[in-house]
């Protein structure tokens, strides 16, 4: 008699089993700004009246129709944070913004305390309103700031100068404990000395978290068309490390590449993400990864606004509006967990691999040989982590773990 084999068997560690699921997140992503940055690569589009240029209330019926058809995929999981990103979803009204959240914990259980943040624009702010999106429940606030600079500024295209960044943190200060201000090195023709003071400036604010990122001219920007003039690497080579230096005597931990944190209040929902953990977003084009004890799956809702909100009408919102959707492989799941977690200056605990993957940590053991052998991490039992000379030369790093490179 001919044995049956079935596929599990045939298959084997290719056949992704979970023993449980990784903590659960929400994106909410606004996709309207006041006007488009010329380095900003995002799903954000340009509207010049705040009261007529966005659908508003049509658009925050469409998140709640799209959030209600998604509810299967997540069905019982206990959302541990919130987002709201864009464009500027601070143009939104607070109105608008507590209905979504009404609709948030009517359909969905939140962790207790649920890390809930709001990204603002400092063009935006107005003290009143920023009262009451704390009253709808914004726990944590994200301002892009960029710089201090003037002409920085004007050379990145923001609608706010200097005096409408420091007042905008004194806004916020008033009605949150919990913000983020968002800063860019490396800008046009910008100096040691003029990084140094955007970086001291924001210190000076006493803020619990900030994030520094290197300007870098992604496809499909208006930088990118017409590059401006940058410093070399070696000048932003220098200007990173003196923002490390600078924010670790003042008690920042750089906890991330770009993120710096006073301790405890490191961004959860952001460390959710670099972990491999899950997040259903809503909105135009945002972007999901879920996971189910076989499988893992990542989505992306319709981009232009208009088509999501033609998908998300209530004849067709039995279905959530996705353009499109795939399944993760073994080798790109073990990629993808990599990329995000050395990101971060502990790495990530071995078993955390198999828990979030359902692979077994030698499925990336060459790599692992190859990442010691250069230096480039270090490892034992109960950590993964990169070096420093790992966090600086990050990319080389994870160019051993690409895909095309992996155990098949």
């Amino acid at each position: 008699m001919t044995a049956i084999i079935s596929p599990a068997a045939i298959l084997g560690s290719q056949t992704l089993q979970l023993k449980s699921l990784p903590p659960l997140s929400l994106y909410i992503h606004i996709p309207w700004c006041m006007k488009k940055c010329p380095y900003c690569d995002f799903n954000s589009y340009e509207v010049r009246d705040r009261s007529g240029g966005m659908p508003e209330a049509e658009y925050v019926a469409a998140l709640i129709r799209d959030l209600e058809a998604s509810l299967p995929q997540i069905w019982g999981r206990k959302v541990i944070s919130i987002f709201f990103g864009g464009g500027t979803p601070s143009l939104f009204s607070p109105h608008s913004i507590d209905g979504i959240l009404a609709a948030v914990r009517a359909l969905l259980p939140l962790e207790h305390l649920a890390e809930i943040t709001l990204e603002a624009n400092p063009g935006t702010f107005e003290a009143q309103r920023f009262a009451d999106f704390q009253a709808a429940g914004i726990n944590r606030l994200s301002i892009g700031i960029q710089s201090f600079n003037a002409r920085h500024l004007a050379s990145l295209g923001r609608i706010h100068d200097g005096k409408d960044a420091r007042r905008a943190i004194e806004i916020a200060q008033k009605n949150f404990d919990n913000i983020n201000l968002d800063l860019m090195y490396g800008l046009p023709n910008q100096t040691l000395e003029e990084a140094r003071e955007d970086i001291e400036t924001a210190i000076a604010h006493g803020v619990q978290h900030i994030s520094a990122y290197h300007l870098a001219l992604e496809p499909n920007t208006l930088f990118h068309r017409y590059p401006p003039s940058l410093p070399d690497d070696e000048l932003t080579a220098d200007m990173q490390a003196m923002i490390e230096q600078t924010l670790a005597r003042e008690g920042y931990a750089n906890y991330e590449t770009s993120a710096f944190a006073r301790p405890g209040r490191e961004s959860r929902h952001n460390m959710n993400y670099w972990l491999f953990g899950d997040y259903l977003g809503i909105g135009a084009g945002a972007h999901s990864k879920i996971s189910f004890r076989d499988r893992i799956v990542r989505q992306m809702r319709y981009r232009q606004p208009k088509e999501y909100l033609i998908k998300s009408v209530p004849e067709m919102a039995s279905e959530p509006p996705v353009m499109e959707q795939h399944e993760v492989g073994r080798n790109d799941r073990a990629f993808e967990f990599v990329m995000n977690a050395l990101r971060l200056t502990d790495g990530f605990a071995p078993q955390m691999f198999i828990e979030r993957t359902g692979l077994a940590l030698t499925h990336i053991q060459r790599q692992l040989d190859e990442a010691e052998r250069r230096q480039l991490i270090t490892r034992d039992f109960q950590r993964i982590a990169p070096t420093f000379a790992g966090r600086r030369f990050l990319n080389d790093l994870l160019q051993i773990f690409l895909p095309g490179q992996s155990r098949v």
